[in-house]
């Protein structure tokens, strides 16, 4: 049935846009390299009287919670949390392991693609989808440097049912040592990761075209 093989064909183009997006998610959000250049470069650990390896230690307790599904309870050394704030790290924790699922899955779908590609000698077909998606991460960036603070009320306001994610200093001091400006750099890395990987492949498909010529 043609249109069956159609409609797989088309699942596995979204599953590498997919693996693409959830890849970068996963290196973005494990760029304990970024946070430590965040804490040594603004002095974060001083903000709430620790030094810079006692921060990063509850660092990797928060990642550790937030990356690993036998992890149940958020225990940070120096931190406590409020009601609210376990809420909003329940949900964050929900949806990292979701990324994981997807990366996983659609990993495998884009192993076959690529197989199926490589075997027909068809990857020149890497190069419209990855110029079309090539103007996607400067876009989003445009929009985000217009006003990030809006962007990342409404980027929050997409991924969470509640307002858990205001976090009150006086209650979670957690959040004093998470400053806007880090989050802004996860995005421009994430969107420098998306971008090279589009590349990669419009520069596979490119090679194997002119292999045709």
């Amino acid at each position: 049935m043609a249109w069956l093989n159609k409609v797989k064909q088309w699942l596995q183009w979204l599953g590498l846009y997919l693996w693409l997006l959830s890849g970068t998610i996963v290196l973005t959000i494990n760029a304990t390299w970024l946070y430590y250049f965040n804490a040594r470069w603004q002095h974060l650990g001083h903000l709430v009287n620790l030094s810079t390896g006692r921060l990063m230690t509850n660092y990797f307790q928060l990642l550790a919670y937030l990356n690993f599904p036998w992890v149940r309870k958020l225990q940070m050394r120096d931190f406590t949390d409020s009601p609210s704030a376990l809420v909003h790290f329940a949900d964050v924790k929900n949806l990292f392991l979701l990324d994981y699922a997807v990366f996983i899955v659609t990993g495998v779908t884009t192993y076959y693609l690529w197989r199926r590609l490589k075997r027909d000698r068809q990857l020149w077909r890497f190069v419209l989808p990855m110029q079309t998606a090539l103007w996607v991460p400067p876009l989003i960036a445009a929009v985000m440097a217009v006003n990030f603070d809006q962007f990342f009320v409404f980027f929050h306001k997409i991924l969470f049912r509640n307002s858990d994610w205001l976090f009150d200093p006086l209650f979670d001091r957690i959040i004093i040592v998470l400053p806007d400006t880090f989050f802004g750099q996860c995005f421009v890395l994430a969107f420098v990761i998306l971008e090279w990987s589009f590349a990669y492949y419009l520069s596979v498909g490119k090679q194997a075209l002119n292999e045709l010529k």
